[in-house]
């Protein structure tokens, strides 16, 4: 019997589409994991798996995603809102996809992480509803609101860790693979045109620069790290998902024979 897969999927928007790919790439193998840890759109994408969710039924998710599907306003003076978006549209597309599953149902063990805000410390979230894990995991800050789970106030889990190397470990894994799909975030721009822009590019270099520090903080915690080169890509662009995810597809199967080795006993 192989070793044990665990797949850490890290945080990326738009870009997070190339999780998809991830998967795929190991089904023609014939690679199942064991467990996946996701942070924000990796804990989307892995957490729909592990609801049950094929590769097929994400990726058509995907195609069929639109910029309204995702966006409410709050409304009212938005300076006393926690959030541009409330988030109930995210959270009404999660249960339609995956249900009010609970992590104890799932096919597999799976976890994601969030921030709370009121304590500044990341969150392991491993138990309850999914939905509303996923929903906290990726909460972008300031662009829709925090989730409210007990006494915690939670946001994107990126904010403290993108790819939840450590967290995947803990699951149970014996192999750990990173997929890291905002490794190259901090290139150089030639402008930065107004606030929406700046708070994005900023967002950009944060985090570029927290994942090289968890390569190498985090080292122990992992077997492989796998960076897809999507340069150009935008993971604040819906219609750079189909491009990420034909490019993390491409760069998986160019990979997966390291997977294999890594897995065999």
């Amino acid at each position: 019997m192989s070793k044990k897969l665990g797949l850490a999927l890290g945080s990326g928007g738009a870009r997070g589409t190339a999780h998809i790919g991830l998967l795929q790439a190991l089904e023609e193998e014939g690679i199942e994991p064991y467990c996946i840890s996701g942070c924000s759109m990796g804990a989307v994408v892995g957490g729909g798996y592990a609801a049950g969710l094929s590769v097929d039924e994400l990726l058509s998710t995907v195609r069929r995603l639109k910029a309204g599907d995702l966006m409410d306003p709050s409304g009212g003076f938005l300076i006393s809102q926690l959030g541009i978006f409330k988030g109930n549209k995210v959270r009404k597309l999660l249960l339609s996809k995956i249900g009010d599953v609970t992590f104890d149902k799932l096919r597999m063990p799976f976890s994601c992480v969030a921030v709370d805000i009121y304590g500044g410390r990341l969150v392991l979230l491993n138990e309850g509803s999914v939905t509303d894990a996923l929903r906290a995991s990726s909460a972008i800050p300031t662009m829709f609101r925090p989730v409210q789970m007990g006494e915690k106030l939670l946001v994107d889990g990126g904010v403290l860790c993108r790819v939840p190397v450590k967290q995947c470990k803990q699951l149970g894994a014996d192999v750990v693979v990173a997929f890291d799909v905002l490794a190259n975030t901090g290139v150089a721009v030639e402008k930065v045109p107004n606030i929406i822009s700046k708070v994005l590019r900023i967002y950009d270099i944060m985090d570029y620069n927290q994942n090289e520090f968890a390569k190498r903080d985090f080292k122990d915690c992992y077997d492989l790290w796998l960076a897809p080169e999507l340069d150009g890509l935008s993971q604040y662009e819906i219609k750079d998902a189909e491009k990420a995810y034909e490019l993390g597809y491409a760069f998986a199967k160019e990979h997966v024979g390291e997977i294999k080795a890594l897995i065999a006993d």
